[in-house]
This record gives structure tokens, sequence and C-alpha cells, in this order.
């Protein structure tokens, strides 16, 4: 099992303990408290992530063995918690794992069912935006 399908099966299987959205949206909430927060330097009008309503960061950069690391941040506390669901699966990865990367999860968890189509939008920039990333990055050698 790739890394990718590990993470992904790993968040179902948190999610499943929760019995309804607000303690789901809650567990969200605090997922984003565990991002690893952009460096001020990278908060910059190029690094914001279009087609989100609140405000959403986002850097990549290749660590030494080249897979691709994430960081970000965000203004409203739902979405810093969606963009560090999408970093727990995606960040740490080469980059053709990343751009190859089926995020089935996002359904078999509800999210689609459960948010606002603004903040459906947005998940899907920010899941753009990590896959644009990755898809630069795999013609550097690291």
């Amino acid at each position: 099992m790739s890394k990718v399908e590990e993470r992904q099966t790993e968040i179902v299987e948190e999610f499943s303990f929760f019995e309804d959205w607000m303690q789901k949206y809650e567990h969200i909430i605090e997922l984003g408290k565990d991002v690893e927060v952009i460096a001020d330097e990278y908060k910059t009008e190029d690094n914001i992530i279009k087609g989100c309503q609140s405000q959403v960061w986002l850097h990549a950069e290749r660590n030494d063995q080249g897979n691709v690391i994430f960081t970000a941040d965000s203004d409203a506390i739902i979405t810093k918690g969606l963009v560090g669901l999408i970093i727990r699966v995606l960040s740490d990865l080469p980059p053709k794992e990343i751009v190859n990367a089926d995020l089935h999860f996002i359904d078999e968890i509800g999210l689609h069912d459960h948010l606002s189509a603004t903040r459906s939008n947005g998940l899907a920039a920010m899941i753009k935006q990590m896959k644009i990333y990755g898809l630069a990055f795999t013609g550097q050698t690291a």
C-alpha cells in the first residue's frame, strides 16, 4: 500500500469514530492546530490560494530526499484544518506521487456533502495547487 493510501485509510478510520458532523468539524479544527505553519516570509500574494473564500497561504519546497514538504496557514480555523488534512496526505512525498494521488478520502468521510460550495471550491483549489507544485518539482532533481 502506498503512503497516500495508508494516510487516507488512517484519516477515514479516524473520522469513523465521530458520530455527527459537529464532532467531525471540531476534529478538523483540532487538526488545523497541528499544521506546520508557513514562515512569514512566504505569506505573500504569490502563495495565496486563489478560489478560497478565506485567505490560505501554501508553500512547497523539497527536502534532501527530494520529497515535497508543504506548509500552510489560513485566517479561518476550519479552512486551516482542511488544508491540514490535505497536507497530512500529500506532504513529504515524491512529486510524482503527489501529482498522481487520488484523494478519495474526501468523499469517504463525507466532506463534499458537508462543506458549503465556497469551502468545497477552496478545497479543490488547495488540492489543485499542491498538484501543480508536485508537477513543477517533477522535472527537478533533488
